[in-house]
C-alpha cells in the first residue's frame, strides 16, 4: 500500500472508532489532513467545536492563527500534514483523559506518522509534546528541536494559548520564523545519513508500553 493508501484507511477506521468513549459526543471524527509526503507534520492536541463540526483540523480561530503562523515560516497549509493527537473532540474541549490519548495515539497517529515519515514533527501544546518529551514543560523548552528515535521533533506552544494568553503570541511566532532553518538543517541531517539507516518508525518507549 502507498503512504496516501494507508492516510486513507486510517481516516475511514477513524471516522468508524469506538474504542473510547469520546466517540459518543461527536459530531464528526478528525482524522488529520495534508499531502502523504509531507516533509513536516503539525500535532495537536484535539478537535474544538468548528472541527467537530467540519471534520477538518485546525478551522477555528486557532485555525486561522495557524495559517498566519505557517506564513511567518514560508509553508503553505496545503503542503503540510496537521492532525491531533485524539480524533475526536472532549466534552466542552476538556484535556483529554490518559486512556483516550493512549488509544488514539496507539490506533491512528503513530500509523499516521510511519506512513508519512515527516522530516520535522512540530508539536503543538503540552499533549502532543508530551507523546515525545515526557515530564518536559512547554514554557521551558518551547522552540527548541529535539531528536527522539531519530526524529526531529520541535515543541511549540499551541495556537490557542497565545490567543488567551497574548503574552505567548510574541513567542511563538518567533518560534515560528525560526522553523525553516530548523526544517533545512533536518534536510540535511537526513541527506547525509546512510540509506541502511533511515528514520525510525517506532514510537518512543512510553508508548510501546500501550
Amino acid at each position: 500500500m502507498t503512504a496516501s493508501d494507508i492516510l486513507f484507511t486510517i481516516a475511514e477506521e477513524v471516522q468508524r472508532c469506538t474504542a473510547c468513549n469520546l466517540h459518543r459526543g461527536r459530531t464528526r471524527a478528525v482524522p488529520g489532513e495534508g499531502p502523504a509526503n509531507a516533509r513536516v507534520m503539525f500535532i495537536g492536541e484535539g478537535p474544538g467545536y468548528h472541527e467537530d463540526r467540519q471534520g477538518r483540523p485546525f478551522v477555528g480561530p486557532s485555525g486561522q492563527f495557524l495559517n498566519d503562523l505557517l506564513a511567518l515560516a514560508g509553508l503553505r497549509r496545503d503542503e503540510v500534514y496537521i492532525a491531533n493527537v485524539v480524533k475526536c473532540r472532549p466534552p466542552q474541549n476538556r484535556d483529554p483523559e490518559p486512556d483516550e490519548i493512549a488509544t488514539c495515539t496507539r490506533l491512528f497517529l503513530m500509523r499516521q506518522i510511519a506512513a508519512i515519515d515527516p522530516i520535522v514533527i512540530v508539536t503543538l501544546g503540552r499533549f502532543s509534546m508530551g507523546l515525545f518529551l515526557p515530564g518536559e514543560r512547554i514554557s521551558r523548552i518551547h522552540g527548541q528541536p529535539r531528536s527522539v528515535n531519530g526524529r526531529l521533533i520541535v515543541p511549540m506552544i499551541h495556537p490557542a494559548a497565545a490567543l488567551h494568553q497574548p503574552q505567548n503570541r510574541p513567542l511563538l511566532e518567533e518560534d515560528f520564523r525560526r522553523l525553516p532553518a530548523i526544517i533545512a538543517d533536518a534536510e540535511r541531517q537526513r541527506s547525509a545519513a546512510s540509506p541502511a539507516t533511515p528514520p525510525a518508525d517506532e514510537p518512543p518507549e512510553q508508548l510501546r508500553l500501550f
